[in-house]
This record gives C-alpha cells, structure tokens and sequence, in this order.
C-alpha cells in the first residue's frame, strides 16, 4: 500500500480501463495482446467506424470483416479468431447478457472464460476487473519488470504467482485493483522502461533496489517484511 499511496501521490487516480463500454473494454483486452496501447485505439476506431465495437455486432460479422480492421494489433487474424470465440461464447451460454455472464462466482467466470481458445490469464482477468468490476487482481510485464526491479518479487515467477502476491497482500476491492494495476502501466510506459528506465523522477526510486545501491534503512525494511 505504501507503494500504491506513492504512485498514486504521484500520478493521481489514472481512471483506466480507457473505454466507454463493457463490450469495448472486452475488445480492447484481446486486441491489446503483444502490442502497444496505440495500434490498439486504431483498431478500435476501425471497428467503431464499421460498427462492429459491440460482442453482438462481432457475433454476426465474419472473421475476414473483422480481421482486416483489427490489423494494426498485429496477430489480427488470431485476434479475430478469439473476438468471435468470445462474443460466440456470450451469445450461446448467456444469449449475449453480459450481466448474467458477470454474476456467477468469480473463480467460476474466471474458469469458463479460460477454457475459451486463445484467452490466457492476464486476458481473462483483464475482462473481470474492467468489465466485470471483480476483485481480481491483474499481472502483466510492467508489474513483472517493476516489483522485481524493486526487489520484492522474481520474474520467474509464474502468473499464478504473481497474482497471489498482490491479492493475499492487498485488501479485496476491486476498485483499489484497478487504480493500483493502472498505476503501475503508467509507471512502466513513462519510468520504468525496459530499456534506458528513467529512475531520476521516478516515484519509487528511493524504494527501488535497481535504482539505488542501498535504499534507505527502515522504509525499505518495513516493505520487505511485507
């Protein structure tokens, strides 16, 4: 908390998942796959453009449709491939109500949303906490790079890992997993890069083990007992 109360110090409350809707927000968790968050709103613009940035408008489209609008996220074929599997998956199980999809018990939503081809961990619990509002904490590489580099987790370590690092160490709440998540995309994108990271500025440096050889005696103690 003590990190999350610096970011937040720091950048202020970033309001992210950055999408006006549910389905949009969905779209945007596949599209954003291995690419970077720009190619990701051209591809969303396309399909708002072509009408087809709703799950139910992707249900009825064909894949090709969609595949060429998606292109500039790369992979856009799979992409497309996993948009029809999922808006498929909402119409056949839950006739497209979203609502009724979203009000099963979270480990429940989360395993039938896994077995969707195509959706892995980060993917699914994106969708839980940014569309679903669930208490579900989301690992991706910034939060990797950054805890590590602090000296408070490994890389190696698995998803599954990661994920109960945050949650068993964090109060549940949903709305504190998504500000502490978006907090921690901004830091990555503006500081903590993975090359040539700007540690002057950053609002961690004195806590971090990457950017100083010795942080400070106490502050850095009571974090790592954590």
């Amino acid at each position: 908390m003590e990190i999350y109360r610096s970011l937040l110090a720091a950048f202020g409350h970033q309001r992210w998942w950055p999408g006006d809707t549910r389905d949009e927000v969905m779209i945007g968790a596949i599209l954003t796959q291995n690419v970077a968050w720009k190619n990701v709103e051209t591809a969303i613009d396309n399909l708002r453009e072509h009408n087809l940035l709703t799950l139910k408008a992707i249900h009825e489209a064909d894949i090709s449709e969609i595949a060429v609008l998606i292109r500039p996220t790369r992979f856009y074929n799979q992409k497309a491939q996993k948009l029809k599997r999922l808006s498929d998956f909402l119409f056949d199980r839950y006739r497209g109500d979203l609502d009724a999809m979203f009000s099963k018990d979270v480990d429940q939503s989360r395993q039938e949303l896994l077995c969707i081809g195509g959706l892995g961990e980060e993917t699914v619990d994106s969708i839980l906490l940014y569309a679903g509002n669930k208490a579900v904490f989301v690992v991706d590489a910034y939060t990797k790079r950054i805890f590590s580099r602090l000296g408070l987790t490994d890389e190696r370590w698995s998803y599954r890992a990661y994920r109960e690092f945050f949650m068993q160490g964090l109060h549940k709440d949903a709305d504190l997993y998504n500000d502490y998540h978006a907090q921690i995309v901004h830091l990555g994108r503006e500081y903590c890069r993975k090359s040539e990271p700007a540690c002057t500025g950053c609002p961690l440096s004195d806590l971090c083990r990457y950017c100083v050889s010795r942080p400070p005696q106490g502050r850095w103690d009571r974090l790592a007992d954590t």
